[in-house]
């Protein structure tokens, strides 16, 4: 009897929509902004001021990202997706608290702790995402997510960089704070019973068994491909553009304001939709790759003259933003209703993948060339991502019939 008097939002919470998910992205992207540009800037500190050692670092880091990323479908076989978003979020704080110790192994401890973080966030949250939005509204959810993370993309870098240069531990402690935050908005829009916190009948496949389904499908792999080679291009510039600028003698606080600079641009993701949608997923797909190629191509002349390689990585950030948009869309669209965990899980390995193949081969790179050389390589792989992107079906992302329904 009681229960009838009882307002039905508080007896059951609201099916999530792309706000709720745009949210909860904002704050990750708070939580991360504040650390991108610290990272680099603290392992080559860490690391006795070589590159080469750098690279090797985040090489080993993508390796355990992708092996952790393997593991955590198998994790949410045993353990509610909940709690398994809730133990990414305390690998965020783990890790601030590695990084506050400091030091030459716990710093690069705390990097594997975030990236780790990052993975399993970014596993559930997809999971969630094809769970409970549409897909005609994916290209919508992907263009609010990068609105609501514009700001804290734009000003984190900065101002995580000059708090670390006041005092090291700051950037951390937000960062853990905005942890917290994630995990207490997370839990707030899981309130209520029945759908949003039930556990599946049946426990999910191995995500290793989808692995085969995924090869066959080639607009999945292609989906893939993009993510990884646009993952690696943002990496290139997180990772050496820093680097090259205190060797090149531009400073420590170059790289982060150029990169803020960039990541303004996703407040003009509403606009690169409706430019996209205008010219159709291939062709914006292919011209985004091509222009950014040509980009990181010409920031090898910074070899000359500094400023150039940071003005170029800055113009392809534009095409990288635009990518970011509706470059996972081939993807997103391709997946069946009945694999989304585990496709969710291979797509999530992107990350990893760009995180292994990036610094292992600047690696490569930086034992017979400078630093200009990663950014030719990076624009060789650019442009194998336009020739896959000239491959894919014109009618892509078209509009269905209005009698589409998503799949429960």
């Amino acid at each position: 009897m009681l229960s009838r008097n009882i307002p039905e939002f508080l007896r059951h919470a609201p099916t999530p929509g792309v706000k709720g998910f745009a949210v909860l992205a904002g704050i990750e992207a708070s939580l991360r902004g504040t650390l991108i540009s610290v990272w680099p800037l603290v392992m080559y500190q860490a690391l006795g001021e070589n590159a080469a050692r750098v690279s090797l670092m985040y090489f080993f880091v993508g390796i355990v990202a992708l092996s952790w990323g393997l593991f955590v479908p198998w994790m949410n076989r045993h353990v509610p997706r909940r709690w398994v978003y809730t133990f990414g979020t305390g690998l965020y704080m783990a890790a601030g608290l590695s990084a506050i110790a400091g030091g030459p192994i716990l710093i690069p401890l705390a990097l594997f702790l975030a990236n780790m973080a990052t993975v399993t966030v970014f596993i559930c949250t997809n999971a969630y995402i094809m769970d409970y939005i549409a897909r005609s509204e994916l290209g919508r959810g992907e263009t609010l997510k990068l609105v609501y993370s514009a700001i804290s993309w734009t000003v984190g870098p900065v101002v995580g960089v000059t708090l670390w240069k006041i005092w090291a531990p700051i950037p951390y402690l937000m960062a853990m704070g905005f942890a917290a935050l994630l995990l207490a908005t997370f839990w707030y829009l899981r309130l209520g019973n029945g759908k949003l916190i039930t556990r599946a009948r049946a426990p999910a496949p191995n995500p290793l068994a989808y692995l085969g389904r995924f090869f066959r499908q080639p607009r999945l792999i292609a989906g893939w491909l993009f993510a990884v080679i646009r993952s690696a291009a943002w990496w290139v510039y997180v990772i050496y553009l820093p680097i090259f600028c205190i060797q090149a003698g531009l400073g420590d606080r170059i790289a982060s304001i150029a990169f803020s600079m960039s990541n303004a641009l996703l407040l003009t993701s509403p606009f690169i939709l409706r430019w996209m949608q205008r010219r159709g997923l291939k062709r914006a797909i292919q011209t985004a790759f091509l222009a950014c190629a040509g980009c990181y191509g010409a920031a090898a002349f910074g070899q000359f003259w500094p400023p150039v390689a940071v003005v170029a990585l800055m113009a392809g950030s534009l095409f990288l933003v635009m990518l970011d948009t509706f470059g996972g869309l081939p993807f997103l669209m391709s997946v069946k209703p009945a694999e989304r965990t585990e496709m969710s899980a291979v797509y999530s390995s992107f990350r990893d993948v760009s995180g292994i193949l990036t610094p292992g081969a600047a690696w490569l790179v930086l034992l017979v060339t400078p630093i200009s050389g990663v950014f030719v390589a990076m624009a060789g792989g650019l442009l194998a991502a336009a020739a896959v992107a000239g491959r894919l079906n014109p009618r892509l992302g078209a509009s269905r019939s209005r009698g589409y329904r998503p799949a429960e």
